[in-house]
């Protein structure tokens, strides 16, 4: 019938091992149970280290010259952080070669809008149609019969940006806002 050594049995759903098998699997069991709980111990006595729980930054709070901030605070430059926030709306460096094809159009759209503003017709659609006109693509025009603002990819790369109103025109170039396209958001 059983053996001795090993015997499987089945009863209720549940699996067991007896004999030596059972012998031999109890000892590494017993084994790992010790290692596991040795790491929960704590040194104590003379020579044992004793660390003090130290504040952690819960808020965040800005740096003011002269002030100690207290040790629930993370401290941080408002300045700076300011600066960072706003990064976005800055051109990223158009290199010479680049400026120069980006530049080709300028002539041709400053006279265009130049016609627009002694005309008085100023609008988004003109501005929009005056930019297509000097071969500039991905247009985005912002504005009223006031003020347009305008931003356009160049044939050759970079940026045609400026703004038309009542009293001036303004045609520049540059490269692409960090954002993406030529025309920061407002």
């Amino acid at each position: 019938m059983l053996d001795g050594t090993r015997a499987m049995w089945l009863h209720g759903g549940m699996t067991g091992i007896r004999g030596d098998a059972a012998r031999r699997a109890g000892v590494p069991l017993i084994v790992a149970t010790m290692l596991l709980l040795g790491g929960c111990a704590t040194a104590t006595g003379p020579g044992a280290a004793t660390s003090s729980p130290s504040a952690t930054p819960t808020v965040a709070c800005p740096q003011v010259e002269g002030q100690t901030l207290p040790p629930e605070c993370a401290p941080y430059d408002p300045d700076h952080a300011m600066a960072q926030n706003d990064r976005y709306r800055e051109r990223m460096d158009l290199g010479e070669e680049e400026r120069a094809a980006a530049a080709q159009p300028v002539a041709e759209l400053q006279q265009s809008l130049e016609a627009l503003r002694a005309s008085g017709s100023i609008s988004v659609d003109a501005v929009e149609q005056a930019l297509d006109d000097a071969g500039l693509s991905d247009p985005q025009v912002l504005g009223d019969e006031r003020a347009v603002a305008f931003g356009a990819v160049a044939p050759q790369g970079g940026c045609v940006f400026g703004e038309l109103r009542a009293d001036g025109v303004t045609v520049d170039v540059g490269g692409y806002i960090m954002d993406g396209g030529c025309l920061p958001a407002q």
